[in-house]
């Protein structure tokens, strides 16, 4: 086997004549040689990845790492943001229901209920068997701020229509508080009715505009409404005189008291102490002449008396 050989240089060929033990010997050793490159070749490869993998590596952990920190934060960010916002929401509805509490306490109170029926101080009560086969479900995010947002509306819609209703118990008090209603004294009975009677002092039939409470000399006065005191003094055949107006058209006299308790422009409450029983003026023994005036006029106080609230 002859093998030709050019040089660069000068462009000249050689000729290499190889035996074919020559070529054995010449291919032999080339098998060799190649597996040993690839192997030496492999392993410097190996060593070098080996020598850069580690960082490579740890450069990307760290990079994961770093975003998994910024999501976690990120949660931890949002989630206190909800629960800042939960507790706001939730003192809110706190809020409104003490709210609500205070105001049915004060309906109970006013519309004289029962309060073991309508109690605000305890939860009320409720149960119920569990229904067979009913797999219990937690509650969603969106679904629970959803009822909250119903139970807020709910307890604002509550509130409105409890202080209308406590405005009308209220207003229904006042005017119970200025009509006239009861006794004028905590002692004594009835001696004279309204009406046409014998004057006690000339014999004839004579109209009385109101009517007569005896008892015992001292003996307390009260009103029988809630009003201002108008007039508090001595009048003609009265007396020491006390007039109260109550408003909506309402005023009451008590007469022949032996003293006098209240001042002029002095607020009063029904049942409040006003004199103390006499038989001043035009009298012949302890009691209190009571009127009722309606508009200006004088009228039976009977009905009035004889109510009861």
């Amino acid at each position: 086997m002859n093998i030709v050989i050019l040089r660069r240089k000068n462009g000249s060929a050689g000729l290499v004549s190889l035996s074919r033990k020559r070529f054995a010997f010449l291919l032999g050793g080339i098998m060799t040689i190649m597996p040993a490159l690839f192997i030496s070749a492999g392993y410097y490869l190996g060593v070098s990845q080996a020598q850069t993998s580690p960082d490579d590596l740890t450069l990307a952990l760290q990079s994961e790492l770093e975003a998994q920190r910024l999501r976690i934060e990120e949660a931890s960010r949002n989630a206190r943001e909800n629960m800042d916002a939960l507790a706001l929401r939730l003192g809110n509805l706190q809020a409104h229901v003490i709210r609500l509490d205070a105001l049915g306490t004060r309906l109970t109170t006013m519309a004289k209920l029962d309060k073991g029926e309508f109690d605000f101080e305890h939860p009320p009560a409720q149960g119920g068997p569990e229904e067979d086969g009913t797999v219990a479900k937690s509650i969603a995010v969106p679904d629970f701020l959803k009822a909250l947002d119903d139970l807020s509306s709910q307890l604002e819609d509550r509130n409105q229509q409890l202080s209308v209703l406590e405005d009308m118990l209220m207003n229904r008090n006042l005017e119970a508080e200025v009509v006239p209603a009861g006794r004028p004294i905590t002692r004594g009975w009835l001696s004279s009715y309204f009406g046409r009677r014998t004057d006690p002092f000339t014999g004839r039939r004579a109209h009385h505009s109101g009517i007569d409470f005896a008892g015992k000399l001292g003996s307390d006065v009260v009103s029988v409404a809630a009003g201002v005191v108008t007039y508090a003094g001595r009048r003609s055949g009265y007396g020491n005189l006390v007039e109260i107006n109550h408003g909506k058209g309402y005023a009451t006299r008590y007469g022949h008291n032996s003293e006098i308790l209240v001042k002029v422009g002095q607020t009063v409450k029904k049942g409040e102490l006003i004199s103390k029983m006499g038989t001043t003026g035009r009298s012949t023994g302890p009691h209190v002449h009571f009127e009722v005036l309606y508009n200006g006029r004088a009228v039976n106080p009977i009905k009035y008396i004889q109510a009861s609230r």
